[in-house]
């Protein structure tokens, strides 16, 4: 079983959620492997919402995670308790894997939700683009321990 994880977002982290995101990636190391790629967000300045988006996606989809079952995160896809995310995780490492895709402060493009196996949300909630990196992240590596057979509340 390929416990591999790939997940590509738009942006760099703002430096506050930096320590957030490397516990959850450290605490992650023993579970399973996970490669985290940065697109460069768009700027705004000088160009319409539309522009912006279709400009990340393009980007997105060049770096498109080579993981078989590729999951958007997006704030109209299903939500999921931790404990079927945890079974669905574990399909997509009986076939190679699993890729994540989070969009930028304005979403994801129709193409990116299109060429996406499947649409998360990880809340009912909204949540900024930056946390939802983080929340995944630590979403992970609950259903790692899950997989496991180990508790994972603290």
């Amino acid at each position: 079983m390929a416990a591999r994880v790939e997940v590509l977002v738009v942006g760099s982290l703002h430096r506050d959620l930096v320590p957030a995101a490397q516990h959850y990636l450290d605490l992650l190391r023993p579970l399973m492997t996970v490669s985290l790629r940065e697109i460069k967000e768009v700027s705004l300045r000088g160009r319409s919402e539309a522009e912006v988006l279709r400009e990340e996606g393009r980007r997105l989809l060049a770096a498109w995670p080579r993981a078989p079952m590729v999951s958007a995160l997006a704030v109209d896809g299903e939500t999921l308790a931790t404990e079927e995310f945890a079974r669905r995780l574990q399909r997509a490492f009986e076939r190679g894997g699993a890729g994540f895709v989070v969009g930028g402060s304005l979403g994801l493009a129709a193409e990116v939700r299109t060429r996406a196996d499947a649409a998360l949300s990880l809340s009912a909630l909204t949540l900024p683009h930056q946390l939802a990196r983080v929340v995944l992240l630590e979403q992970l590596f609950r259903a790692g321990k899950i997989l496991r057979g180990e508790p994972y509340h603290h």
